[in-house]
């Protein structure tokens, strides 16, 4: 067997040290050489994420089993060399696979890909970390299930359990992740394994039905940290309703986020609204209809409030546009209808609410429509098809095509937004759900975005029933000069305002994650376990946690 060496490029041994080579030895021994990655290419694709980075990937090591991915931790703590674990690799916007600290080796899990069980009785399934929304959703397609994920509007290649472990969100009642998981395996940064609530019990049944267990629980410790590695998790997954219908709002000006707030929290607290509710700004929903507009600014950017205002009008969207699913018996979604109906009477100047029916007889006279009176129809459905779908369940790519907005080429049909230079940011605050915190979000949003020169793209999300998830886009182009340093300042700016201001983020990409943990309690408290589980520091070292 040949042993991938370090040599090639020198500088890279030079960098890391004959205890890389000797590590490289040993995990190419368990893996084999096509598993074990030290060209030049694979590298600096796995150092490339949507902003600019600096940190070095010197190999990429793909465990295929649990058992593999344990020799890997073993051998990286015999050598002392740090390593990265990523399940898909696709956290745009927050780092892609780049590490949070230079020379980690990564430890990529998409070879572990297998759906380890399913249970259409019980509604779950369980997976690892390879396992992609796409893969679940053709696995229930094909056994005709009647149950349904919920899907993210990442990408559907994205991992299912890194998704999980960043506490992310979706569409359906569903929708907060985290929420609806349990029966962890992790593969600890010593190489030892642990199991969570009822699974560490030889022979339980429950497992996979009841997420405590016994003790302490232990799942959150695993999550948005670099405490262990989950290998096994098992996901509840929601049972179609007897009926589903969509519904859609637009607002026309600006001042009526705050009143639209008011109208939807007494939905969500009621559970009237069992679902996430998305909200999204003018430029987010133009930036899901098309790139910018350079032709109508003459090129230049940003895309500037006074002009925002004709495309809204000509394009048939509002200041803010939102939609939010209604799910149970036709009864039940009927009652919910009118108690939507009347709780934004006043509040939006347009509510439309969509079944499979209603789809279906709009896509047919889509051109009749338009011929009668002179809106393409067309164009809003193939907007609300994917989002439709989302609330249903469905992976789709539509909404990662936004990230190209700056690009000045149409996104390719297979996109990748690390290797094509898009430029992305995501910068996450909570809000309490109160019309005046989303309005403060807003304003700080508008300002600052547009004294960077960039556009600024908000969406907004009703996580639970108390309070809100805005996500922040600052898109651009990285291969135009001086946009890598421009975005990050305004990314810094932003994130420091809104924090000074209580709104702390929910998620951190690897350029926030420095000033994670203080010295105040529970910092202390994160790092004692940290030194107690990894004293060799292997384990993603500044993940969630300075160094």
């Amino acid at each position: 067997m040949e042993v991938p060496t370090l040599r090639q490029p020198a500088s890279l041994a030079e960098d890391t040290g004959a205890l890389v080579d000797q590590a490289l030895e040993s995990w190419t021994a368990i893996l084999g050489v096509d598993h074990v990655s030290v060209d030049g290419r694979s590298r600096a694709a796995a150092e490339t994420a949507t902003f600019a980075t600096t940190h070095t990937v010197p190999a990429i090591v793909r465990p295929a089993s649990r058992d593999e991915l344990q020799e890997c931790i073993r051998i990286a703590n015999r050598f002392r060399i740090p390593v990265y674990p990523v399940s898909s690799g696709k956290n745009w916007g927050y780092g892609s696979r780049v590490p949070a600290a230079d020379a980690n080796v990564l430890i990529d899990l998409s070879r572990m890909n297998r759906i380890l069980d399913f249970n259409e009785k019980l509604a779950y399934v369980t997976v690892e970390p390879g396992v992609t929304q796409r893969q679940l959703y053709q696995y229930l397609q094909a056994r005709q299930s009647r149950l349904w994920l919920d899907a993210t509007g990442s990408s559907p290649d994205c991992s299912l359990i890194g998704n999980v472990v960043e506490r992310g969100f979706g569409h359906t009642p569903y929708g907060d992740h985290f929420a609806q998981v349990c029966g962890f395996e992790v593969v600890l940064p010593t190489g030892e394994t642990a199991e969570t609530g009822f699974c560490r019990f030889p022979g339980a049944l429950t497992g996979a039905v009841y997420r405590w267990g016994a003790g302490p629980t232990l799942e959150g410790l695993f999550s948005q940290s670099n405490l262990g590695i989950v290998t096994r998790m098992t996901i509840w997954l929601m049972p179609a309703p007897e009926h589903f219908e969509a519904f859609f709002f637009q607002c026309n000006r600006n001042d009526q986020i705050a009143p639209l707030i008011e109208a939807l929290r007494p939905l969500r607290l009621q559970g009237i609204l069992r679902s996430t509710v998305h909200i999204a700004n003018d430029y987010k929903v133009l930036a899901g209809i098309q790139q910018y507009p350079w032709q109508e600014t003459n090129g230049e950017t940003p895309l500037r409030p006074e002009l925002m205002t004709g495309l809204r009008s000509r394009l048939k969207f509002g200041a803010w546009s939102g939609s939010g699913g209604l799910y149970g018996t036709r009864g039940q979604v009927a009652e919910a209808r009118r108690a939507v109906r009347k709780a934004l009477k006043g509040k939006v100047d347009r509510l439309q609410f969509l079944d499979d029916r209603r789809l279906a007889f709009a896509s047919r006279f889509a051109k009749l429509y338009q011929l009668m009176t002179g809106w393409d129809l067309s164009k809003t459905l193939d907007l609300a098809r994917p989002v439709y779908g989302l609330m249903k369940g469905v992976p789709t790519e539509q909404p990662l095509a936004s990230a190209y907005w700056r690009k000045k080429s149409v996104p390719p049909p297979s996109m990748d937004p690390d290797r094509d230079g898009c430029g992305l940011l995501w910068c996450a605050p909570i809000a309490p759900m109160e019309g005046q915190h989303v309005e403060v979000i807003a304003e700080l949003t508008n300002r600052i975005l547009l004294e960077y020169g960039f556009e600024p793209s908000i969406s907004m999300t009703l996580i639970t029933e108390r309070a809100v998830a805005c996500v922040i886009s600052i898109c651009y182009d990285r291969r135009e000069p001086g946009q890598d340093d421009q975005a990050m300042a305004c990314y810094l700016h932003l994130q420091r305002e809104l924090t000074e201001r209580g709104y702390h983020s929910y998620r951190l990409g690897i350029q926030g994650m420095s000033e994670m943990n203080g010295p105040d309690g529970y910092g202390r408290l994160v790092r004692a376990i940290k030194d107690a589980i990894d004293p060799n520091g292997v384990l993603a070292p500044g993940r969630y946690q300075p160094i």
